[in-house]
């Protein structure tokens, strides 16, 4: 366990940090009442399944309807906006 004044941890910061994160209790100090601890974040890794969205995302029951101002040219295939 590390117990260091504020002052000192300006000095050492990261040689503080390195302590944390190898698991040592670092505890900097500000006042005779007030304190701070520095704590490792364990960052998890997001673990993406197939399928896990499953039921999330819908479609509307007319996405394939023609569009209203969209008319499709039997004889060629091709686009017309009027």
């Amino acid at each position: 366990m590390q117990q260091v004044t504020l002052g000192q941890a300006k000095i050492r910061l990261i040689d503080l940090v390195e302590a944390a994160v190898h698991g040592e209790e670092v505890f900097i100090q500000q006042d005779a009442r007030r304190a701070v601890q520095l704590v490792p974040r364990v960052l998890r890794k997001l673990s993406r399944t197939f399928g896990s969205a499953k039921g999330l995302i819908t479609m509307a029951e007319d996405f394939d309807a023609e569009l209203p101002d969209f008319k499709v040219s039997n004889e060629v295939g091709i686009a017309l906006i009027p």
